[in-house]
């Protein structure tokens, strides 16, 4: 599985050592490449557009907070982003609401968390069942009150 992953400048270590940790996922960095200031939302965007046009199946998207990022993510009808600060976080993201980015914020987790939070994500699959009725309400038109 191809996994999207993008980051602004606070999240650039961040993300290079989640590259490196998990070398035998199949990566699509979208960016940014290096410290220098730039703005989260393009990077949210950037991994949007990329599981909208279907290029990955999912992504990982990095700030400082983790927040700014992934409402970014969330402008596309076709994304769930979840912004996870624990194993536990991440694997409920996909077992319950088949979360499609995973959203960490460096500068609230460490690296060891993040890896956490990583594993649960790619290695957690969707149950379905009473959730999916669920997830179908978050595209439904004219929601909430439908």
């Amino acid at each position: 599985m191809k996994i999207a992953i993008a980051s602004d400048h606070a999240g650039f270590d961040l993300k290079e050592q989640l590259k490196q940790a998990f070398g035998e996922v199949d990566w699509l960095d979208l960016g940014t490449n290096g410290s220098a200031s730039v703005d989260y939302a393009d990077f949210g965007y950037a991994v949007g557009q990329a599981i909208t046009d279907r290029q990955v199946e999912r992504g990982i998207v990095i700030c400082g907070s983790g927040i700014g990022i992934s409402i970014a993510a969330n402008r596309f009808p076709t994304v769930r982003a979840a912004l996870c600060t624990n194993d536990t976080m991440a694997r409920l993201s996909r077992q319950h609401n088949d979360a499609n980015v995973l959203a960490l914020g460096s500068r609230i987790i460490g690296f060891e968390i993040a890896c956490d939070c990583v594993r649960a994500f790619l290695g957690t699959a969707f149950e379905g069942g009473r959730h999916q009725r669920r997830i179908d309400m978050l595209g439904a038109v004219g929601r909430p009150g439908a």
